[in-house]
């Protein structure tokens, strides 16, 4: 029934709920397991004046990006193996990541996707959007949304510091 599934992770408690779900499906059909990060590339105002300075700035935001997604999911990866499953790890950059995720599924070939979801409805979803509704509107494959409890959200904390 099921041979590959492609969860998307962004490092984030939210995203991470999918991930119990599809493992019990990788588990029950035996499956591959993809486990993709999509960056966005940083954007930043250059003036002629200064452009390279900001440049070389969005040069290394992007780096930093790609291998923090990486140490990620490779540290997910070998977890994974420990327990048994086959897993692949992609990063890939796209300006809109709903697209990126369709374009990368489509590549990989999976007949799967298991994704996690605010859950978000009315205007809130549409000042926001949905990268998972956008993924469930336009995939060719099967798409389990998982709804992420509201705690696992809200206890979720990030600080970025970034010195210039």
């Amino acid at each position: 029934m099921f041979s590959h599934i492609l969860v998307p992770l962004d490092g984030s408690h939210l995203a991470e709920a999918a991930l119990p779900p599809a493992l019990e499906l990788a588990s029950n059909f035996n499956c591959k397991l993809s486990l993709v990060w999509v960056i966005q590339p940083p954007h930043l105002i250059m003036t002629a004046a200064n452009g390279s300075v900001y440049a070389q700035l969005l040069i290394e935001m992007r780096n930093q990006s790609e291998q923090d997604a990486q140490s990620y999911l490779r540290a997910h990866q070998g977890s994974l193996r420990q327990q048994g499953f086959t897993v692949h790890t992609q990063v890939t950059e796209g300006e809109n990541v709903a697209d990126a995720l369709l374009e990368v599924a489509a590549a990989l070939g999976v007949d799967t996707i298991v994704m996690s979801t605010h859950g978000r409805g009315g205007l809130s979803r549409w000042v926001f959007g949905s990268v998972a509704d956008k993924v469930l509107r336009y995939a060719n494959v099967p798409v389990l949304l998982i709804r992420a409890k509201e705690e696992t959200v809200e206890s979720q904390s990030q600080s970025m510091e970034i010195t210039v």
